[in-house]
């Protein structure tokens, strides 16, 4: 705890990624561990390891913002499941990390802390909404970080920054039952520095939990197993272009490039996608619907210290009928379906995590590929969007940099429900590339 406190003193003033700082609560609950473990306790698999919360989580008498000027002063009473979670798996948290207001984009600033910068370029974003998680692992002042992911929130963080981010399925990290508890668009998260660390904190994490309708019932544990496992035979679907999504160079050289991983891992890598037609209807309506739930009392009351974007989100929901409702949900079953037949004759899908390699800090969105006019503040992040939609476990893995020295990640997208086997390939191809050894130069 000493070595990882004095870390984020050395490099955090620079990265702005630890928002709240719990200092002095943290060492204490270390010198704990330390008796406990003296003692010959029993210990649990976190035992003593630092962790920091993103900043949407409840944290019981630590300071929540959720980014937003309306919560700048809100501390909690009690704990969000995740974080009951990692404190009975042993680990000790430190503080909070920074996220856009309210996790709204990828791109993590905001009016209460300011913007998180990107270790490998502090005049570069991080990406969000899950940045300050994502820094704080880069620049080893945690070992392990949750997050929360409904557009790319965990795999984007994690690609702009060289570390690891899962976006698991719906129901596997349990959530509260809070606005639409049947939604499937956010969850919950392990980010890490190497796949290894993402599987033993996915075994504390994940488990049913009576307060989540969604709960998975197969338990946790069973992500602290081996990772190992042979792939020869194993089909594998390559991307073409995602439905015509428009792609940065760099970002399609970097990806690319890893064809050839896979196949000397044994894999038959062929070019093929599923049938994506009405996914990207489906999630932007889903997505408008979910920000009336959470954010029109907000927008209605006090306007003026609103991001623009989430106003935008709010009034575009609230013009939403019931045909249009209906409509999106019939859609997110089509394409859910088209993904598990395409999935039977593949058992992987590969995309890159990003559209763009990290982009201006000061630039809160991007609004143009390779000169293609992007529509909106979130088109960028198509490439992630997509596959939450269809509700796949997906990873987030370090896969090379562009020729600037900024980091690329690929994802690996699994069959539905098989975070077990998503791991193992994102060890796999771990092992192969040595992804999980670079620093950025800051550190």
């Amino acid at each position: 705890m000493a070595a990882h406190l004095k870390q984020i003193e050395r490099i955090n003033p620079k990265v702005n990624a630890i928002v709240t700082l719990v200092a002095g609560q943290a060492a204490e609950n270390a010198r704990k561990a330390d008796e406990a473990q003296g003692r010959g306790a029993s210990l649990a698999p976190l035992h003593g390891l630092p962790v920091a919360h993103k900043d949407l989580v409840e944290t019981a008498g630590i300071r929540t913002t959720f980014g937003s000027p309306l919560m700048k002063d809100n501390v909690p009473t009690q704990d969000a499941i995740i974080v009951e979670r990692i404190k009975r798996g042993g680990a000790i948290t430190v503080g909070k990390t920074n996220t856009p207001e309210f996790g709204a984009g990828s791109q993590t600033f905001n009016p209460v802390f300011g913007a998180t910068r990107n270790p490998y370029d502090l005049t570069k974003t991080c990406g969000g909404s899950s940045g300050g998680a994502a820094v704080s692992l880069a620049c080893g002042m945690v070992p392990i970080a949750d997050g929360s992911d409904s557009g790319g929130s965990l795999r984007n963080p994690a690609a702009f920054c060289g570390v690891v981010g899962f976006r698991v399925s719906p129901g596997r990290v349990a959530r509260a039952a809070h606005g639409n508890a049947w939604s499937t668009l956010g969850v919950s998260g392990p980010m890490a520095r190497t796949v290894s660390d993402v599987a033993l904190f996915l075994s504390v994490m994940a488990g049913p939990d009576p307060r989540c309708p969604i709960s998975i019932t197969e338990p946790g544990s069973r992500f602290a197993g081996n990772l190992e496992r042979r792939f020869k035979g194993v089909r594998v679907a390559w991307f073409k272009n995602m439905g015509g999504i428009p792609f940065d160079r760099r970002i399609l050289e970097a990806v690319n490039a890893h064809r050839k991983t896979f196949e000397s891992l044994g894999c038959i890598v062929e070019e093929a996608e599923p049938d994506l037609a009405g996914a990207d209807e489906a999630f932007n309506t889903l997505r408008a619907l979910g920000y009336v739930e959470t954010q029109s009392e907000n927008v209605r009351s006090h306007p003026d210290l609103v991001k623009d974007t989430i106003i935008w989100e709010v009034e575009r929901g609230s013009k939403l009928t019931a045909a249009d409702v209906v409509r999106a949900e019939v859609l997110h079953s089509q394409v859910w379906d088209q993904m598990q037949v395409f999935q039977e004759t593949y058992e992987y899908f590969i995309v890159p995590s990003t559209q763009v390699p990290p982009f201006d800090v000061n630039q809160p969105y991007v609004t143009e590929i390779e000169g293609v006019k992007m529509n909106t503040y979130i088109d960028w992040m198509k490439c992630c969007y997509l596959i939450s939609i269809l509700e796949n476990p997906s990873i987030s893995m370090p896969c090379g940099y562009t020729p600037e020295g900024l980091p690329v990640g690929l994802q690996i997208v699994g069959r539905h429900r098989d975070e077990w086997s998503v791991l193992q390939m994102a060890y796999a191809f771990e092992q192969a590339t040595r992804t999980a050894h670079r620093k950025p130069p800051i550190v």
